[in-house]
């Protein structure tokens, strides 16, 4: 009978390389402000896209699908199933994933579940996909500056920015202030009617 001798040596290597795949750190969540109110966020989120009467919108055609999709997820966002209404508006980006509207209402979705860097993130998207004026226009800006509110001040020698989403077109360091000027400079005069 053939036995396999290995050496001790090369044994515990094995053993390691075996041990540390089995080891996972876990995901890192961003630090959110104790004091933070998703629902006050996004009752200002969404007051600051309600639209003037004055105020020019236009609506794309949606798809029926997508358009199920987003009312499932406004029920289920009414009863407090946060997860699960962002899952249905995760389907439905599937569908039609540069859709502004949508991707703002995503990044209100992952407010409510204090994932304050995809909401930044998808709210940025949604803003460069979009027209860059108007009521929606306000809401990412508004998003953006929630988010901004919502992390804890940053340390004394630290960057107050996010690394991961920096607000390029603004100088220094990315503040709520900062994100609401944008917000404003949203709204546009109607054009003179004549």
């Amino acid at each position: 009978m053939n036995t396999l001798r290995i050496a001790p040596g090369l044994a515990c290597a094995a053993l390691a390389l075996i041990l540390g795949a089995c080891v996972s750190t876990a995901p890192v969540a961003p630090v959110v402000s104790p004091d933070f109110d998703a629902a006050a966020a996004i009752g200002a989120i969404r007051a600051a896209g309600a639209a003037d009467a004055d105020e020019l919108q236009v609506q794309p055609l949606r798809d029926p699908q997508v358009e199920d999709l987003r009312e499932q997820a406004a029920a289920l966002e009414a009863q407090g199933a946060h997860r699960a209404a962002a899952d249905r508006l995760d389907q439905a980006l599937a569908i039609n994933p540069d859709d502004p509207a949508l991707l703002q209402e995503r990044a209100e979705a992952a407010l409510l579940l204090r994932e304050i860097d995809d909401a930044e993130r998808l709210a940025l998207q949604a803003f460069e996909l979009g027209s860059q004026v108007g009521p929606l226009c306000r809401r990412h800006w508004e998003t953006i500056a929630q988010v901004r509110s919502a992390r804890p001040p940053a340390a004394p020698g630290s960057s107050s920015q996010s690394p991961s989403s920096p607000d390029a077109s603004s100088p220094g360091p990315a503040t709520p202030e900062a994100a609401r000027e944008r917000r404003d400079a949203c709204t546009v005069a109607p054009p003179a009617r004549f």
